[in-house]
């Protein structure tokens, strides 16, 4: 009999909705350092920022909405591949819309762009032996 596969896919609101947080740091970041420095044109740090993380954003759109990982009752499967048998995890963690897997061995993978973190973390905790 076959193993059953949870399916944890890239969200594309989740990864918009990141990005946006992460223009407006890279707006407010290049604001203040420019402000630090002297310059007139603190305003300049704005839309600097902005085109940054949109150009980044864009450039990584298929790659990472391309990203997903799979599990079976055993193991945790992702990009590149990396594998992660369930009996080496030792935590589970949510920053953002990401969900981060900690190993025994120290390692640590992320499962990017989710849609709800918390029902992504509670799934594989779930799974646990």
């Amino acid at each position: 009999m076959a193993d059953s596969v949870t399916r944890f896919a890239p969200d594309k609101q989740a990864y918009i909705r990141t990005n946006a947080w992460l223009a407006a740091f890279a707006m407010a970041g290049a604001m203040l350092v420019l402000w630090l420095i002297g310059n007139p044109y603190v305003w300049t740090g704005a839309p600097a920022g902005l085109a940054a993380i949109g150009i980044r954003a864009w450039y990584l759109a298929s790659e990472e909405m391309t990203a997903a990982w799979e599990m079976t009752e055993t193991t945790l499967t992702g990009p590149g591949p990396r594998t992660v048998p369930l009996n080496q995890i030792t935590a589970v963690n949510t920053m953002g819309s990401f969900v981060q897997i900690v190993t025994k061995g120290g390692d640590k993978h992320l499962i990017k762009y989710q849609a709800d973190p918390a029902a992504t973390k509670a799934a594989i905790e779930r799974a646990l032996p």
